[in-house]
């Protein structure tokens, strides 16, 4: 069986036995419209699978991805309006109260910091451009492998994305009247388990 017939035989699979359990919030915000609470920032990463490693339902997540889960700095004339419009978005519309950066183990975005991309992969080249100063930042320690360096680069990685996303003025105001929150969640492949970066400690702890 091929993978696209695959793809088909798990939406008729879902649609016989999972669709409904959702049936009743499915109705709800097609009535109403989607309200979610969150807004999960996440890499597009195939291994992470933002659908299962929640629990959550449909209408819980309003989930923006990209490679790496990067957040540019907030420029009105930016390239990359993708992004900012997404963010735009959850916070302006739908009025989300916290934002997860969730970054993960194993991440080629942070691992392609430090290898040479191939020149004609100018879009990834000019994306990678915004994880320049976790690169610089996570250079200034030494680390007894190249492993220990990715991991730690995943994990100063998301700690960058939440300050990027702090030069937004929407964001910054919204904070500055508790009406929003920012979370950094860190993935990890091996066990599915999440550390959470916590800010006044300045270290990474596992959920409970």
């Amino acid at each position: 069986m091929n993978t696209i017939k695959n793809l088909i035989r798990g939406n008729k699979l879902f649609q016989k036995y999972h669709l409904g359990d959702f049936k009743e919030d499915l109705e709800y915000s097609i009535k109403n419209g989607q309200k979610p609470d969150v807004l999960l920032i996440s890499c597009c990463d195939s291994r992470v699978t933002t659908d299962f490693m929640f629990g959550n339902k449909p209408g819980d997540l309003f989930v923006l991805r990209n490679i790496g889960n990067f957040v540019p700095i907030f420029n009105s004339k930016t390239d990359f309006f993708s992004v900012a419009s997404a963010i735009e978005y959850a916070v302006n519309i739908l009025g989300v109260s916290n934002i997860i950066v969730c970054g993960h183990s194993y991440c080629g975005a942070c691992e392609s910091l430090y290898n040479e991309i191939p020149k004609e992969n100018t879009n990834i080249i000019k994306w990678l451009e915004i994880a320049k100063p976790v690169k610089e930042f996570t250079l200034k320690k030494d680390y007894a492998n190249k492993q220990e360096l990715y991991r730690a680069t995943e994990k100063n990685s998301i700690i960058f994305q939440m300050q990027n996303l702090l030069t937004y003025p929407i964001i910054k105001e919204k904070i500055d009247k508790q009406e929003l929150k920012i979370h950094g969640w860190y993935y990890n492949l091996d066990d599915g388990s999440i550390l959470a970066y916590n800010e006044k400690l300045k270290k990474y702890r596992r959920l409970n």
